[in-house]
């Protein structure tokens, strides 16, 4: 709003919409018609439809942002919601307007999450979606915009043929597909796998395995229904990602082709190149949301501005995780953690937090905390994998990508102790990685944990068990899904 009224923008807005232009406003597009917002605020909005937008309340428990695909309840026909019939949308924020008799004339559709909350409004040639339409797989909603005129966008069928997804009535717990890229001995861009982060064959010449090209597979899995696509650049954090054009391009021509969110991680943080000149994290960030990407990941970057807000309390603003939440949001930002099981005797044995094993250690021990690593696994630091996911949701991350070495390509399911470690003790969503070997591990997770999503890799890539299968399997449990 402030760019707005200091180019005289915002006025124009206002009479263009009063005027009953074509207009589609989509997620911060919607909330500024509304009186004012209390993000950064209160900021006052075009003041086009009564009411405030608010943070979504997360003392009850609920994960904010709210992130993830959840189904709505229509209110009024719509011509742009026509193709959302039967599907879930896609919705990423952490603010969100509350329906009210004053806006009710407004209100197209209702989604909930925590309590009722305004998922789109229509009046006339003016529309405006909280959720994502660009991100929502193949709608037709921004075509049902951009086909339309203005003596037939109001023409639109009845009510009673819209019907949310059968039985949805919470957010649909998420199933990612990651692809590890990284270049092989001959110079190639390619998907791998580790075995404890370990991606080279177990041959006499040790070559990088080799599980596909990165366009392709990312282009399969959002055909096989996976809710989420995540690139993990895993030679990134000694490489120069500006540099790297090939990823670029991995993610430019993904994003062409791929209607699902798409995350990018490796190497972000501040950089001289071999000329000398500096570059930010926010530069580097930058550039990987413009060639695609809606979220990027952070790992050992982050792991360093936990270290040091955690021994002197104090938040600098200067930090990768802090510029970039800023200046995008906390949703677009992820924090990658990489631990590894260290095992104990009393859980007393060390100042970090400790659980008590579901299975005893390899000497039978009862207890372990989780050390957090940097560099691809290969450095353990003095912080704890809950100390720093408590560090950094202060710090302005917006979802944690959970890992676990010790897991890592074994198959045998994830680490269930640490999930449910972490995801008890922040309030953003957490993503358990690591272990998945066969479908049950993914209800498991679920069941057991307070997990938002699961992703896996080399279960996909090797094609031992599709999406659909897992999708499948949770809906059997009674496990909320998109499909």
């Amino acid at each position: 709003m402030d760019m707005l009224n200091k180019t005289g923008m915002a006025e124009a807005l206002r009479e263009y919409i009063k005027n009953d232009r074509p207009f589609l406003g989509i997620c911060l597009g919607l909330q500024l018609l509304f009186d004012y917002s209390e993000e950064n605020g209160p900021v006052e909005g075009l003041r086009l439809i009564p009411g405030a937008v608010g943070r979504f309340e997360s003392s009850n428990g609920l994960r904010v942002p709210h992130i993830g695909w959840n189904a709505l309840q229509f209110q009024q026909s719509s011509v742009i919601l026509e193709g959302t019939k039967g599907h879930r949308v896609y919705f990423v924020h952490s603010y969100r307007a509350i329906p009210s008799d004053a806006n009710k004339d407004w209100v197209s559709a209702t989604c909930n999450y925590g309590g009722e909350f305004i998922a789109a409004i229509k009046k006339g040639n003016v529309h405006a979606v909280q959720f994502h339409p660009e991100k929502s797989g193949r709608l037709g909603i921004l075509k049902g915009f951009l086909t339309g005129n203005n003596s037939n966008l109001g023409k639109t069928p009845d009510l009673a043929e819209y019907q949310s997804p059968k039985h949805a009535s919470n957010l649909a717990k998420r199933v990612i597909a990651c692809l590890d890229v990284r270049t092989n001995d001959k110079g190639d861009l390619v998907v791998t796998k580790g075995d404890q982060y370990d991606v080279r064959e177990l041959s006499e010449e040790r070559e990088v395995r080799n599980l596909g090209k990165p366009v392709e597979l990312a282009g399969q899995y959002y055909r096989d229904g996976a809710d989420e696509v995540t690139f993990l650049n895993i030679t990134g954090f000694r490489d120069f990602p500006l540099d790297d054009l090939p990823m670029l391009e991995v993610l430019r021509c993904t994003s062409e082709n791929v209607f699902v969110p798409l995350t990018i991680g490796g190497g972000i943080r501040d950089f001289r190149d071999k000329h000398g000149r500096y570059y930010s994290s926010l530069e580097v960030a930058s550039e990987y949301f413009r060639s695609g990407a809606d979220k990027i990941s952070i790992g050992s970057d982050a792991v360093f501005a936990a270290e040091e807000y955690l021994k002197t309390g104090i938040k600098t603003g200067k930090t990768s995780l802090e510029q970039i939440s800023y200046v995008y949001g906390n949703q677009a930002v992820v924090v990658s953690i990489d631990p590894r099981r260290a095992y104990l005797q009393r859980p007393d044995d060390v100042p970090f937090k400790t659980v008590k094993l579901s299975h005893p250690g390899p000497r039978g021990e009862q207890y372990a905390w989780y050390q957090c690593t940097v560099n691809g696994g290969r450095e353990g630091r003095p912080i704890g994998a809950y100390e720093l996911a408590k560090a950094v949701e202060e710090l302005g991350a917006g979802e944690i990508l959970l890992n676990c070495i010790d897991c890592d390509g074994q198959g045998q399911g994830f680490d269930i102790d640490l999930v449910k470690l972490i995801s008890d003790a922040v309030n953003i969503p957490v993503i358990a990685s690591s272990g998945a070997g066969a479908v049950e591990h993914f209800s498991e997770v679920f069941e057991q944990t307070s997990a938002s999503a699961a992703l896996a890799a080399g279960i996909f890539h090797r094609k031992e068990v599709p999406i659909l299968a897992v999708k499948e399997h949770l809906r059997n449990q009674g496990i909320e899904v998109r499909l």
